[in-house]
């Protein structure tokens, strides 16, 4: 087989070895570190790869060898964006929940796609196998390369609906996982306290890109239906977008962090787990009523002592019952909140950089639940800034103690439980509003 090395296929042929060679790369490093996103990754990379292999082997001169090779071309089922949407959002699901498993009902998913391929089979396994190979009949069109049955279809307006729906998908399951991304990251507000490494902010980026691309798509086919129809040359453009996809993909999946055995997100609302609840506190259904209408408590409230109740109008005065309700709630909300500020001025866990909520309920022997009722209820803090803020404080006091003077920002931030100094910044700036640097000046 040959190929024509040009202007065109040239500048294609490195994303697509890219594409295969990093797919390839991912799929070991599935097998080996058991990270089921590396083998979507790899599905994915492979189906950009595939599209963009139509348009470089067509300018390597595939389409005019008038042989197997040209063959080849027209039956291979290169483009088939009904694949994208849901490989990309497993790789998602996968990605953020490592006991994400994929599933027989999943498969639904691939319908389209797979209908697809095996339509494509179907026409190969007609006008090669059986109408040229069987009753040894010559090719009819395009030199003596294609089927009638192929040529037949491809007169028809099929491939335009297929088209269509290819884009109507990676549409809707780009915007589902775009939605499940902001809940994602409530996720990791509400479970973390340190997120830059498992935020995965690129994966929003590719989210967007792959609309992008498809737009790009959907855009030079309208051109080409309905103004003027664009020529190979013209439509090579679309591909390059493709190959710059690939290597974004490429790069983003390599750098991915692997530290996600903690990350568990479901997009939907999960059933209590009424296991993990033995160390729990005894939390009646009156006071779990109760304490979804009470009022949140500033942190600097409750260390001083003042905790707000909830009070309610003199006017409309609640039964004595629920009243009684309301106070338990309010005194075990406030007993819990003195209890966990407590443990962090003592014990000072947040200075372990990679502390969850899992592990200091497990310091406090109580259920994740539980405790991330108190910080969001009692703290009026999400756990991310939570835990954060008491790490700012003890930066703070560093940065403005003479006996740290020699101390770089990187050592204050390591020390305060801070794992990089773009984390300490950023966080630093948030909570504040000013960077440390300024503080150190100040100091």
């Amino acid at each position: 087989m040959s190929f024509d090395f040009n202007l065109y296929s040239g500048l294609l042929l490195p994303f697509f070895v890219q594409g295969l060679v990093v797919s390839g790369v991912l799929w070991v490093r599935r097998g080996r570190e058991e990270v089921a996103a590396d083998g979507w990754l790899a599905l994915l990379l492979l189906v950009f790869a595939t599209r963009l292999a139509q348009w470089m082997l067509g300018f390597g001169g595939w389409y005019d060898a008038h042989d197997s090779s040209t063959t080849f071309m027209f039956y291979w089922p290169f483009s088939n964006w009904l694949a994208v949407g849901p490989t990309l959002y497993f790789y998602f699901r996968s990605l953020t929940n490592q006991e994400f498993r994929f599933g027989r009902w999943h498969w639904l998913h691939f319908a389209p796609a797979l209908t697809y391929i095996g339509v494509r089979l179907l026409l190969f396994a007609y006008d090669i196998g059986w109408w040229h190979a069987v009753r040894g009949q010559p090719l009819p069109e395009h030199f003596g390369t294609k089927g009638p049955l192929l040529a037949w279809i491809d007169q028809q307006p099929i491939g335009y609906w297929v088209d269509a729906l290819g884009y109507m998908l990676v549409l809707a399951y780009a915007v589902r996982t775009l939605r499940e991304y902001r809940a994602y990251a409530r996720y990791l507000n509400d479970n973390f306290s340190d997120t830059d490494q498992i935020r995965f902010r690129w994966l929003r980026n590719v989210l967007l890109a792959v609309l992008a691309g498809t737009g790009v798509t959907l855009s030079f086919g309208l051109i080409s239906a309905f103004v003027s129809p664009l020529s190979y040359y013209e439509e090579w453009y679309d591909y390059l977008f493709t190959g710059l996809l690939i290597y974004y993909l490429s790069i983003a999946g390599l750098l991915t962090s692997h530290r996600l055995a903690g990350l568990r997100f479901q997009p939907a609302p999960e059933t209590p787990d009424l296991a993990s609840a033995s160390h729990a506190p005894s939390e009646p259904a009156a006071i779990s009523a109760a304490l979804s209408t009470s009022l949140l408590v500033p942190v600097h409230a409750v260390e001083t002592g003042i905790l707000a109740a909830a009070a309610t109008p003199a006017e409309t005065p609640l039964p004595s019952a629920a009243t009684a309700a309301q106070t338990e709630a309010d005194a075990e909300l406030t007993r819990w909140t003195t209890r966990l500020l407590r443990h962090l001025e003592t014990e000072r866990p947040y200075l372990a950089p990679e502390l969850t909520l899992g592990e200091l309920a497990a310091q406090l022997r109580t259920n994740t639940s539980w405790l991330s009722r108190v910080i969001n209820a009692g703290c009026g803090q999400n756990f991310n800034d939570f835990i954060n803020e008491y790490r700012v404080r003890e930066a703070e006091q560093r940065l403005r103690d003479p006996k740290f003077r020699h101390y770089t920002l990187l050592a204050v931030a390591l020390e305060a439980g801070f794992n990089s100094k773009s984390t300490f910044n950023r966080v630093f700036k948030k909570l504040r509003g000013i960077t440390p640097s300024a503080v150190e000046r100040e100091g």
